[in-house]
């Protein structure tokens, strides 16, 4: 049994799974899907379309799941998917895709802040931290275990890496690579998520290969393919195999290097970055 407030708004066709609390107030439009174990704060607003695992909370205000801010959208059948253990904080606004049969999609342990955005057809992977008011424009990815500092912009189709932090106030019109600190309007790459790299278990030859390839395509002068073959050359672990493989699928291209953090402190050295090339 779910615990439902007698002032919420429950459509027809709702499928509830065991243990939801449903709070005064919140709306569940006709044929939302959810698992057990959540929890909807007041006012909450989930749309059709929308498809929900177990153990999430949905905060006073979110809405979940509306029409797509692109005036392509046609109102054709399209969706929300979340997945487990997500915190979704007040007046977030998830929208699900635009094409039909599209989807928005999240997954699990996830924290996003209050008024975080996440336009239409995103893709959100696991224990990513969006800060309040983080924005995804449409179609944007971001990888497991990234960190979108507050008042930070992604352009439509941005790919953000694994382990990527992105300073507060920041915007992003390029790839962010993965386990890269970017910060600056437009963002560039600064240095290495050092912490990061700590806190989730990375080891430490694997840490020590991130910056040589670090240096090899933000501080040698390099053109990126060059860099990239020196790299797939000098560096086997699975984390820099991965930098190449997000670096060589890149569409809109990777940031650019800015003055450099060390060790993941906020101090900007007086080294001058060599330029991108392709």
């Amino acid at each position: 049994m779910s615990e439902i407030h007698p002032t919420a708004i429950i459509g027809k066709d709702v499928q509830l799974e065991i243990g939801n609390q449903i709070g005064p107030h919140a709306v569940i439009e006709d044929g939302v899907k959810m698992g057990s174990h959540n929890v909807i704060h007041a006012g909450a607003y989930l749309c059709r379309g929308t498809e929900i695992g177990s153990h999430n909370e949905i905060h006073m205000g979110a809405v979940i799941g509306h029409r797509p801010q692109d005036l392509a959208y046609r109102d054709a059948p399209s969706y929300t998917r979340i997945g487990d253990h997500n915190q979704i904080r007040e007046y977030v606004t998830i929208h699900r895709g635009t094409k039909p049969e599209s989807a928005t999609v999240i997954g699990d342990e996830n924290y996003l802040m209050a008024y975080c955005h996440v336009a239409h057809n995103c893709e959100i992977g696991n224990k990513v931290i969006m800060v309040n008011q983080a924005s995804l424009s449409g179609y944007c990815k971001v990888e497991d275990q990234a960190f979108l500092s507050g008042m930070t912009g992604f352009h439509q189709f941005t790919k953000i890496g694994r382990l990527a932090l992105v300073s507060a106030l920041s915007a992003s019109n390029k790839d962010v690579p993965p386990f890269m600190i970017a910060g600056g309007r437009p963002a560039v790459v600064l240095g290495i998520n050092v912490v990061g790299l700590r806190r989730a278990g990375i080891a430490e030859p694997a840490r020590s290969e991130i910056k040589k390839a670090y240096k090899l395509l933000y501080r040698s002068r390099l053109t990126v393919p060059s860099a990239l073959k020196k790299i797939k050359a000098e560096c086997g672990s699975r984390e820099v195999q991965h930098l190449v493989s997000f670096i060589e699928s890149s569409e809109r291209g990777i940031l650019a290097g800015g003055e450099e953090i060390e060790d993941g402190e906020l101090l900007l050295s007086r080294k001058k970055p060599g330029r991108m090339r392709r």
